[in-house]
């Protein structure tokens, strides 16, 4: 079997990957939500008010490496954490800031991960967290050109089945990786400094949903 990262994006920009991947278009793709009552707004896709069955509106689809692009659906999941729909794959994010999402790991023999993407460039050139639950582990990366390169590690459990949550604070080289509210990872890297996009991801065979995709500007 080929591997590949499939993904999904949208603009401030959100992006959907999956080892294939997705990029949305437009400022308020899939409708998300402005929390109220936050000194700098956070921009959330709940995907609740669109079609199940069918791709998000304002998300566009790829893949870094071999494999076909990825399915990325809307889907009916009644244990949703914002429910009654999520992000389902099938088959610019500021300069400083945090994304989070919440994701439940369902299937896959080869892989079963979920992961965020942030400072995307493109399709070969982002940073990414993911959690694995085959591994039981969750990593940072950065794909440069379209090679993956670990910078981190934690061990410790992913369970399937379950939401969890994954969430990256960033801001310059600095790095922090919280999973399920708990810090896991601590990293500074250059590669990336830029602004750039965000967005969910996931690999090979992965059967992943995603809801509540969060990306929070850093204040002043």
């Amino acid at each position: 079997m080929v591997k590949g990262t499939r993904f999904a994006a949208t603009v401030w920009s959100a992006v959907a990957l999956s080892t294939v991947l997705g990029v949305s278009r437009h400022r308020h793709a899939a409708e998300p939500t402005p929390p109220h009552r936050q000194t700098v707004p956070a921009v959330i896709w709940h995907f609740d008010s669109l079609a199940p069955g069918r791709p998000p509106a304002g998300f566009v689809f790829g893949r870094t490496g071999g494999g076909r692009v990825g399915r990325w659906i809307v889907q009916s999941a009644p244990d949703a954490p914002s429910p009654p729909n999520v992000l389902a794959q099938v088959d610019s994010d500021r300069t400083d800031g945090s994304v989070s999402v919440r994701c439940k790991p369902v299937s896959g023999r080869v892989d079963r991960a979920c992961g965020v993407v942030f400072r995307y460039q493109d399709e070969n050139n982002y940073y990414l967290s993911r959690a694995n639950a085959l591994e039981d582990n969750v990593r940072f990366y950065y794909v440069k050109n379209g090679r993956r390169i670990q910078l981190a590690n934690w061990t410790g459990k992913v369970t399937s089945g379950v939401w969890h949550e994954l969430r990256v604070d960033f801001q310059a080289d600095h790095a922090e990786v919280y999973w399920d509210g708990t810090k896991r990872i601590d990293v500074h890297d250059h590669t990336f400094s830029g602004p750039g996009r965000v967005g969910v991801w996931t690999k090979a065979d992965s059967y992943t949903l995603f809801d509540d995709l969060t990306a929070r500007p850093r204040g002043p």
